[in-house]
């Protein structure tokens, strides 16, 4: 029976990877706050374009918008140029953007610089984001999508005391932890039974 729900869940195409961005994430923002999210999401927007690429846009706009629904919003105070560019600090963190094995590299000197704030003052406005958040290193839910399937580490939960990779995991199991927010989408064994039961 769970199998089936997992499977109606996951609809138009059952088995495929999807984000968990396209559940858990939104740009909705509440009224009176659409000006701000503009304001940011222009500045990030704009900076995504010409160093960074489009995933990390679209990623820094959730974050804003789940700033802007945050009670109290972090956002309230501060220059608009330091919550953009500690929204992609934070998100560059998570990412690895520093590292420069990754694809966009970027040096968070050189993030900070382009925004025109010191280092540290980023790396504080990117602790609240993180804070806020509740973003932590290999984080699924704020890892770029391109990531996802390649990294193990994002796959890896507890089961009775043991770390396994859920992508290992029947999907019935798989499916539960993806309602309980443990990994980002259904990633189905190979040999697992692709149909939806009758």
């Amino acid at each position: 029976m769970l199998l089936a729900i997992a499977a109606r869940s996951a609809a138009p195409t059952p088995w495929e990877p999807r984000s968990a961005m396209t559940t858990t994430k939104s740009t909705k923002v509440p009224k009176g706050w659409e000006d701000l999210f503009a304001a940011l999401t222009g500045l990030t927007d704009r900076f995504c374009d010409e160093h960074l690429n489009r995933e990390y846009a679209d990623m820094a706009r959730y974050a804003i918008a789940a700033l802007c629904r945050k009670r109290p919003s972090p956002l309230v105070s501060g220059h608009q140029q330091t919550w953009a560019c500690a929204v992609l600090y934070a998100l560059g963190q998570i990412n690895f953007l520093h590292d420069k094995s990754t694809t966009p590299y970027m040096a968070m000197a050189d993030l900070c610089g382009y925004f025109g704030i010191a280092p540290s003052t980023g790396g504080n406005k990117a602790k609240q984001v993180r804070k806020a958040l509740s973003m932590h290193p290999f984080d699924h839910n704020w890892t770029m999508p391109s990531r996802l399937a390649s990294s193990s580490l994002p796959w890896l939960i507890e089961v009775d005391g043991l770390v396994v990779d859920a992508q290992q995991l029947p999907v019935a199991i798989q499916a539960v932890a993806v309602q309980k927010g443990l990994i980002p989408f259904v990633f189905p064994p190979p040999g697992e039974e692709t149909t939806e039961p009758a």
